[in-house]
């Protein structure tokens, strides 16, 4: 079987959840004997040469220019005519209007399948523009993917399309993950002290960072927020004034989890809906922490149950994620508890190898349909 994934951005070119998916899909899919490409849109400097990653190949287009944060290129039709030619089926993720349009104008009958990351919740008056091609494309693929149940039932647009709606969590690899020296652990002990409350993830508008800057300087408990985007300068200026929160910005893969080793907890404050599922809680998770959520009615209510596996707060509510900050430190039995039931549910239903069994039964599924169509 040979599946053509096309996706606006990839892994190594930039960081996020959705490259992380795909790249993990991506992965145990080839090591179940799938043949997989991947093309992605990239506005690296140079010469884009195809990639060889974790047996699958990934292709890069230039982006040519953006729009309401949607990448359009020049040159990706041709690239995904030739790639499409040979592969069996064409998985498309959504959202990235330009895949729409690439989809409804070349992929000439092929069977595709896409998987739903998130509904469209900043670019509301380019939503009125652009859901009568959304829905033309959601129409038109065979079946569609929600990423978990709490967002098929969420989701006016998933609903409306129920009767080709699979869910299909996203899972992650234990094992891809670097193990970190203990000279690592050492040297962020020293800078940072254990059981501090910790955020990993892009530094976008959705993640509600804002709220939980307050909640640290509530209860002036040690706070570390990984990573970068385009909120850090506004988030940096906030967080000024004898604050308890540190800024690491990017890390190493092997730093990352030695912060994640010495963490109390995570905590994933996101306050709108396109907070979808929530990669960084598979880490936290897979790393026994107990984990802080908000109640938005996505993926991360599925990883997260309350008083479980962590704490679930209402959204944009700096005082409830301040007392869920105090519980977890005042109480370490019940953080420990918390964190261990959060690895088992991980374990259980988080797994890399369970995503790629299920989308290759999908796959089957839909290409048995079109042959005996």
């Amino acid at each position: 079987m040979k599946v053509l994934h096309f996706y606006k951005t990839s892994l190594p070119d930039t960081v996020g959840g959705v490259q992380l998916c795909i790249d993990q899909l991506a992965t145990g899919l080839a090591r179940r004997g799938v043949d997989v490409d991947l093309l992605a849109l990239s506005t690296k400097p140079g010469k884009l040469a195809p990639l060889d990653r974790n047996d699958y190949r990934i292709h890069r287009v230039r982006q040519s220019f953006e729009i309401a944060s949607t990448g359009f290129s020049l040159t990706a039709a041709r690239r995904f005519l030739h790639l499409m030619q040979d592969a069996d089926i064409v998985h498309f993720h959504y959202p990235w209007p330009f895949m729409d349009v690439i989809h409804l104008l070349l992929s000439q009958g092929k069977p595709s399948v896409v998987t739903y990351h998130s509904d469209i919740i900043r670019q509301k008056h380019l939503l009125k523009i652009y859901r009568p091609l959304a829905d033309r494309f959601l129409r038109k693929v065979d079946r569609i993917v929600a990423t978990s149940p709490d967002y098929l039932q969420t989701s006016a647009v998933l609903q409306r399309y129920a009767d080709k709606v699979r869910v299909i969590p996203i899972g992650i690899d234990p094992q891809s993950y670097p193990s970190p020296r203990p000279q690592a652990v050492r040297a962020w002990r020293e800078r940072l002290g254990e059981g501090f409350f910790l955020f990993i993830g892009v530094l976008r508008y959705y993640k509600g960072l804002a709220f939980l800057i307050e909640a640290a300087k509530l209860t002036g408990l040690p706070t570390v927020i990984v990573g970068t985007g385009p909120m850090e300068r506004r988030l940096r200026q906030q967080a000024r004034g004898g604050s308890p929160i540190v800024f690491l910005g990017s890390l190493s893969e092997e730093d990352k989890a030695a912060v994640l080793s010495l963490c109390g907890a995570l905590v994933l404050p996101s306050h709108l809906r396109a907070e979808a599922f929530g990669v960084a809680l598979l880490e936290g998770g897979l790393h026994a922490k107990p984990l802080i959520t908000t109640a938005i009615g996505t993926g991360t209510s599925h990883i997260n149950q309350a008083d479980i596996t962590g704490l679930v707060v209402p959204p944009a509510d700096s005082q409830a994620l301040a007392a869920a900050m105090r519980r977890l430190k005042d109480d370490p039995p019940l953080a420990a508890q918390m964190g261990q039931r959060a690895l088992e549910r991980c374990r259980t239903l988080f797994g890399a190898e369970a995503m790629a069994d299920a989308y290759i039964d999908l796959y089957r599924d839909v290409l048995a349909e079109r042959a005996n169509a």
